[in-house]
């Protein structure tokens, strides 16, 4: 049997990334990328230079066999996503529960990720937390917002730059004007901010702005919480 790594890569800065993990992808017999143009620029930072080949969620039904296939045959595969920990709101779930089923050692490198990193600079309470991930676009997305306006407990969300707006404003229609939340957007990257306060002022500070970029998180508190 061999083994399948899952490696977390640097969310914007390329420095944020271990030196087990640099080890353990120059040591791969073979990476699995979710997008090789992207994460070609990581691994010729750090000179490794392996096989690469796509692994990504329109093709991850279809490469888990192929990723089988290199396990059995007794070589070692690395995971990696285009920033974070494979898996989370990215491509690996499968192919790591094909790898547990088909008998084979799979290893987490653990890094960085865009979840933690938003609650810690958030300020808001994160000794329990939800993470929500993307919402659903349409269907069932009202419900998921309810919900989180509902909740006790901290909720972490990731959304687009062209939706923050549209959510906000129903999140706000949910929770009212006074509940705290925090928008973290571009962390670890030259432009990185960590917007935090009450809902209607941070609706209000994005709204006022010409253009919204970059990748973003956004931190609810539970519904009880105050300052």
């Amino acid at each position: 049997m061999s083994t399948l790594y899952i490696i977390a890569t640097p969310i914007g800065n390329l420095k944020d990334i271990t030196h087990r993990a640099i080890e353990t992808l120059k040591s791969a017999d073979m990476i699995a990328c979710e997008d090789t143009r992207t994460s070609s620029v990581l691994l010729q930072h750090y000179q490794i230079d392996k096989p690469l080949f796509s692994f990504h969620q329109h093709n991850e039904h279809h490469k888990v066999a192929h990723i089988l296939n290199i396990l059995n045959g007794g070589q070692t595969v690395a995971i990696i996503s285009d920033a974070g920990m494979p898996g989370i709101s990215d491509p690996g779930f499968l192919a790591i529960r094909a790898a547990h089923q088909n008998g084979h050692t799979v290893c987490a490198i653990p890094g960085p990720d865009a979840i933690t990193t938003a609650v810690v600079a958030s300020g808001l309470p994160c000794d329990r937390f939800t993470f929500e991930g993307f919402l659903p676009p349409k269907k069932g997305r009202q419900t998921r917002i309810k919900a989180i306006a509902d909740s006790e407990i901290t909720t972490v969300v990731y959304e687009s730059p062209h939706k923050l707006i549209r959510f906000l404003r129903m999140l706000n229609d949910f929770c009212g004007d006074e509940r705290w939340i925090c928008v973290a957007r571009e962390l670890t990257k030259k432009f990185e901010e960590v917007r935090r306060g009450k809902l209607a002022e941070v609706l209000a500070d994005f709204q006022a702005r010409p253009a919204i970029k970059g990748e973003i998180v956004v931190v609810v508190a539970g519904k009880e919480y105050s300052e």
